[in-house]
Formats: structure tokens, C-alpha cells, sequence
């Protein structure tokens, strides 16, 4: 009987983001932003493991400490290659496919990431993702692959945006990794939408779905917030002027 993959989903996060320091701590209606996305991330019925991937530095201890707070895995590595860093962050807890997310999404969507990974095991591919061609908002999604096919990256590729952005050379390959998108449809079909937490407007913004909404239905999902924007068009405006930050690429 072939043995069961163990799934994991892994967060990145750090005190030092450059643009709004100190992000995954900032008390988001109660509780710290990374808490709450947290939150959402045990909703995923799919997942075995949540594993928190911060830094050895010293700033970065409260992070951890967070994550043993709230009961899930963590491990503590290199600052700037986030992809060793995820890569050993599943093999201490023997991940077999890895979930990647990053600690600046506290309205990751669960339902979305479920179907990402029935996606992945019913597909003979090496990575799932809903970024390849952009349907949903930033922030609602994770990024698929196995452990194994990370290491394999390890091993071949130094260059720094790839260390950096861990999946990057896998989606940068395809005519060596088989890749599947998710595309959103209908009413959910929104690209010009931020949902991620980059610059203070978008904070803010996370701020008022909270406001609106955490306290009747703290389980509140991604057609919620669409319903939300239906009734308040004007909170959609509060970060519309911020740009969509791109994943570095690889200078010719």
C-alpha cells in the first residue's frame, strides 16, 4: 500500500519587512495579523501540519514564539535563503508536500487552498499554484510542490532570486516541471483586487474586513469579503492606488 503524503503548509515570516516593519506582529482586531491568519490556516481540512519558517535572528524570536503559542511547528534558519529555510523547515517535520504560504495574507482563503491541494493530488504535476495567470486577489492562495522536487531546486540553482523566492525556478521551468493554475471563475474572478498586507493602505483595508466581519462569522471566507465590497464599494478604495509588488525576476 503505497504511504499516505504528508501534507504541510509552511508560512514565511519575519519582523523586517522592509515596507511596513514588524507586519506579521501588528495587533489586526485583537490579536497579532499572524495569529489570525493562523487561524485560517487550521480551517484547511486538507493540511496535516502548519509549520512556521522564521529566522535564527534575534528579532525574529517573538515569531517562534508565537508559533509555539498557538501549536503549530516552527523552525528557525537563514534570513535571506528563505528557500533552505523552507526546505528544512519540512524536513524536521517530514513534509512530503509542501504547502508555501507567506505571513502577510491574514484573509487567506481555506476553501481555496482545499482545492488546491485536491487539485495537486488528483493531477500528475509538480506544482500548483493560482498565480501563473492571475484571477484571484493577492493573498487569498499558497503554492504547491513536493518536498522533494524543492530539494532537487536546492541542488541546482544558487541564484539569489530563486533562493529568495522558493518556488520561483519551479514556475520559471516548465519544460522541466509540469505546472497547473487554478483559475477563479464568475463573481470570484477578481486579479485587481490586494488582499495581501504590503504597505499601510492594505493594512487598513484588512483592518475594516475584520471590523465588519470577524465578529458575526469568524470563519468568514473569500465570497464573504466579495459581499462585503458589494455593500461597501468604498473600502475597496482604500488601497486601489497601491501597485501589485511582483516576485523579483532574474536579471539577463
Amino acid at each position: 500500500m503505497q504511504k499516505k503524503r504528508k501534507i504541510g503548509i509552511t508560512i514565511e515570516a519575519r519582523m523586517s519587512a522592509t515596507r511596513l516593519p514588524g507586519k506579521v506582529l501588528k495587533p489586526l482586531h485583537g490579536k497579532p495579523m499572524l495569529a489570525r491568519m493562523i487561524e485560517r490556516l487550521k480551517r484547511v481540512k486538507s493540511a496535516d501540519i502548519i509549520v512556521l519558517a522564521t529566522t535564527d535572528q534575534p528579532q525574529d524570536q517573538p515569531v517562534a514564539d508565537l508559533a509555539m503559542d498557538m501549536g503549530i511547528g516552527h523552525y528557525q534558519g537563514s534570513s535571506q535563503d528563505v528557500l533552505d529555510r523552507v526546505l528544512k523547515a519540512a524536513k524536521k517535520y517530514d513534509i512530503d508536500l509542501i504547502v508555501e504560504t507567506c505571513g502577510d495574507c491574514p484573509v487567506i482563503d481555506p476553501g481555496t487552498i482545499d482545492r488546491q491541494i485536491q487539485a495537486f493530488l488528483g493531477s500528475d504535476v509538480d506544482y500548483v499554484g493560482c498565480h501563473l495567470t492571475k484571477t484571484l486577489p493577492f493573498g487569498l492562495d499558497a503554492k504547491l510542490f513536493t518536498t522533494k522536487t524543492l530539494e532537487e531546486v536546492a541542488n541546482t540553482t544558487n541564484d539569489p532570486p530563486d533562493r529568495e523566492n522558493v518556488s520561483l525556478y519551479i514556475y520559471e521551468h516548465p519544460q522541466q516541471y509540469k505546472l497547473l493554475n487554478i483559475e477563479a471563475k464568475g463573481r470570484y474572478r477578481r486579479p485587481d483586487l490586494r488582499l495581501v498586507v504590503d504597505y499601510p493602505e492594505d493594512f487598513n483595508l484588512i483592518e475594516n474586513i475584520y471590523k465588519e466581519l470577524y465578529d458575526q462569522n469568524p470563519c468568514f471566507d473569500y465570497g464573504d469579503i466579495l459581499d462585503l465590497f458589494e455593500r461597501r464599494p468604498d473600502l475597496v478604495e482604500i488601497n486601489r492606488n497601491v501597485v501589485n509588488i511582483k516576485v523579483a525576476g532574474r536579471k539577463n
